[in-house]
């Protein structure tokens, strides 16, 4: 008994989890992207590029071995070996100018992480309130859909004992078959929304999906987390400018000089021990190459991230308003949807005592049907701009 319990257990934990919130299914459709997995690599470039940068040498040391004889002609038994170990040496300012460009890729690559992960959240959210609006169409139009073919037997049965005339079957049947497109419409929509949620986490959209909370209005976002990846950026660069500017020329190269010789046979080997020092010439040419290049992206990088500190401020004063608006609209939506929901009671009272026909009837349905389908409407809307501007904030779910 114990053993089928835990066998049980066992199968439950091994099904696929399901995200139930929208920070889930940001962490669900975070660990699919492409762009997520290559972040793990340039991390481990910008740490790789850290360690370089702090070493003794600015690169691995070398050895070279080397034999000289006089086999090919005298073969008198000259002989000698040579061995060289090689290492090249930081030029001045050149070693914390390195050091600082490897901890600003770094800061760079974590910057980045955050900004993409921002980014995904955005087009989750897109596709989380998606599906919402598409179920609420979908579970409206089926509502008219069942109300549609009751009033359709009512009225025929009316019909067939004479009450209502045979127009009256005939509009009770029209506003069925419109129901019923409506509602296949509704469905093929749903269908399509839930499959882009699906392509983005990988999952099936939860059965209950719930509004984020109102976001703080008077957070300043300066650390956004695009700001924070361009200024990451603008760092890196004027970091490769200084580096730039401190490589004048190649890395000089110290050598160990080590040599075993002899003349001829029978004489003995002399050992000598040596130092040489390579000094490349610099290359003004080369220099403003490379600086010219390096401040380029310097000049870039400011101004892509003053252009973006003004967009971001655009963006989140227009969320502000969109979310405004939208309060407003689902507030008059809401009184709307009370008004149209007593008439069509009045409505309905007045056709069943036989005071109105069916064309009032049907007119009071549509009316009230159109305010509901836009009161909920409103609802999603509001949600939906409500983690619009927590995007345009910078919050993740």
């Amino acid at each position: 008994m114990n053993r089928a319990i835990a066998l049980i257990i066992g199968f439950l934990l091994a099904l696929p989890s399901h995200a139930q919130t929208l920070a889930g299914a940001v962490e669900q459709a975070w660990s699919r992207h492409p762009q997520a997995a290559a972040i793990v690599a340039r991390e481990a470039e910008a740490r790789a590029r850290a360690e370089v940068a702090a070493g003794i040498t600015p690169g691995p040391a070398s050895m070279s071995l080397s034999n000289l004889n006089d086999r090919l002609n005298h073969n008198r038994g000259k002989q000698e070996w040579e061995v060289e170990l090689a290492a090249p040496l930081w030029l001045p300012g050149q070693k914390a100018a390195r050091q600082t460009e490897a901890e600003s890729a770094v800061g760079e690559v974590a910057a980045r992480r955050a900004f993409l992960r921002l980014q995904i959240a955005g087009e989750v959210r897109e596709a989380w309130w998606a599906v919402a609006g598409a179920r609420n169409a979908r579970d409206l139009a089926a509502r008219r859909s069942a109300t549609a073919r009751a009033l359709e037997a009512d009225v025929v049965r009316r019909f067939k004992a004479g009450d209502l005339a045979r127009v009256d079957a005939n509009l009770a049947q029209n506003e069925r078959l419109a129901a019923e497109a409506e509602l296949l419409e509704a469905e093929v929509v749903l269908r399509q929304a839930e499959q882009a949620y699906r392509g983005f986490t990988g999952d099936a959209a939860p059965a209950a999906i719930a509004a984020e909370n109102a976001p703080a209005f008077g957070d300043r976002k300066d650390d956004h987390p695009q700001l924070v990846a361009l200024a990451a950026v603008a760092q890196l660069a004027h970091a490769r400018l200084k580096v730039a500017q401190e490589t004048r020329r190649d890395a000089p190269e110290l050598a160990l000089r080590m040599v075993r010789d002899r003349d001829v046979f029978g004489e003995p080997h002399t050992n000598t021990v040596g130092v040489k020092l390579t000094i490349p010439f610099s290359s003004g040419a080369r220099l403003r190459q490379e600086s010219a290049a390096a401040r380029a992206e310097v000049y870039q990088a400011d101004a892509e991230l003053a252009l973006a500190r003004q967009k971001i401020e655009l963006d989140a004063e227009r969320a502000r308003l969109e979310f405004d608006i939208a309060l407003r609209q689902f507030a008059m939506a809401e009184e709307r949807r009370a008004l149209t929901a007593d008439n069509l009671r009045l409505a309905e009272k007045s056709f069943s005592l036989g005071e109105s026909d069916l064309t009032a009837l049907l007119r009071a349905r549509g009316n009230a049907f159109e305010a509901e389908v836009f009161s909920n409407r409103q609802q999603v809307a509001r949600a939906a701009a409500q983690s619009r501007l927590k995007q345009a904030l910078g919050v993740l779910p």
